[in-house]
């Protein structure tokens, strides 16, 4: 499974709208309306770079009031959970 975070420009008043329908696009998993360099935020997961080449300019660019994007492909992720998890490891209560 291939992760990407998908950093998106937005027209002002078209961010609730665009949100809403990114968000409805299937490899979609959430989309964060935020306050800084970018407008909106998605992770995506998709089963190839084939995949993901067809969802970000093809349906989220093409999204109306979605102006530009810019993707993150993750490598590896983390969590306190996998860190807390690592550290019981053999510890028996």
């Amino acid at each position: 499974m291939i992760t990407a975070i998908v950093l998106i420009q937005a027209e002002a008043d078209a961010i609730p709208d665009a949100a809403q329908a990114i968000a409805d696009i299937e490899g979609v998993g959430e989309v964060y309306s935020c306050a800084g360099d970018v407008d909106l935020i998605a992770t995506v997961q998709v089963s190839t770079h084939e995949d993901l080449a067809d969802l970000i300019p093809g349906k989220i660019g093409k999204v109306p009031g979605v102006l530009d994007t810019v993707t993150h492909i993750a490598f590896r992720s983390y969590s306190r959970a996998d860190t807390e998890s690592a550290f019981s490891i053999g510890v028996e209560d």
